[in-house]
């Protein structure tokens, strides 16, 4: 169902912190010009921690109409509140978009039971398509690959976003996993490797800057052009330890920015980057002649 880049947004605010409509369709244009396969607004790099849930739902919703059907929508309706996720997923459904991002529930770190239960019960109240977002790091607990095994034997819960940072976890996923079970990496760093492994592409935070060459290095492995793709993956990669210079979103806005598409501007508690990490970013945007 999911191949190809598809590009986790950034959620443009203006200077005084309102959701910057605007730009966020014109981020919208810019991505589909670029050739991604579709967009995932309100993820982790949406700064879903910090937009209320009627922000949720309105990014969701501008994102959808501008995108006019011309790729597919993976709305960002995740929480660790299973309820908040079934009405937040409910409202995406209504406006349009065409499956959702749904997180691994964050803080109260449930067990594997309590992953299964709440993914499948998203997919039963919905009827929508379900990409499971696994991201320990951020979320504090792994989902493991036999709980995720499991879930992959809904109809509704199609694909995975892979950002354990474990090579061994990865390939374990991609060979357990059915075959119309979609594994997307959820790592810059990774989506060459996961995608040359057998994965189906990357949910991709670079891709809010450079679009078009993320396009170009997954579409080169996907064809089996691996030493090509190969290439492009290590002529980005300063660019792809620059975006994790600091916690994410920060860098990348700070680069989206910096070409003239978005205020640099964040919600508390993130702020801008340090002058340090500034003169770094600064430094690796000229090399791409940013």
């Amino acid at each position: 169902m999911f191949k190809g880049v598809y590009t986790a947004m950034i959620t443009p605010f203006t200077t005084d912190g309102a959701v910057d409509e605007k730009a966020l369709r014109r981020l919208v244009n810019a991505q589909i010009d670029a050739g991604v396969a579709g967009l995932v607004p309100v993820g982790t790099t949406g700064e879903s921690p910090t937009v209320t849930h009627k922000e949720n739902v309105q990014v969701v919703g501008i994102v959808v109409e501008e995108a006019r059907g011309r790729v597919p929508v993976i709305a960002g309706t995740g929480s660790n509140s299973t309820a908040e996720a079934i009405d937040m997923t409910g409202q995406a459904r209504e406006l349009g978009a065409a499956a959702s991002l749904q997180v691994a529930p964050y803080y109260n770190k449930p067990s594997q039971e309590g992953f299964y239960r709440h993914f499948t019960t998203i997919a039963e109240q919905i009827d929508l398509p379900v990409v499971v977002y696994n991201i320990p790091g951020r979320t504090g607990k792994n989902i493991e690959t036999e709980t995720l095994r499991r879930m992959a034997e809904h109809p509704n819960i199609v694909a995975v976003k892979e950002a354990s940072g474990s090579i061994p976890q990865m390939m374990d996923v991609l060979a357990t996993m059915p075959d119309d079970f979609d594994v997307l990496s959820g790592d810059d760093n990774l989506a060459f490797s996961l995608t040359a492994l057998g994965g189906r592409g990357v949910i991709s935070v670079a891709s809010n800057l450079i679009p078009a060459r993320m396009v170009k290095m997954i579409d080169l492995c996907l064809r089996g052009e691996i030493e090509q793709s190969r290439k492009e993956h290590f002529e980005l990669l300063p660019l792809f330890k620059a975006i994790f210079l600091d916690t994410n979103p920060i860098p990348i806005k700070y680069m989206v920015h910096r070409a003239g598409l978005c205020e640099e501007s964040y919600r508390l508690p993130m702020v801008p980057l340090s002058d340090q990490d500034r003169k770094a970013v600064d430094a690796v945007l000229k090399r791409y002649g940013i």
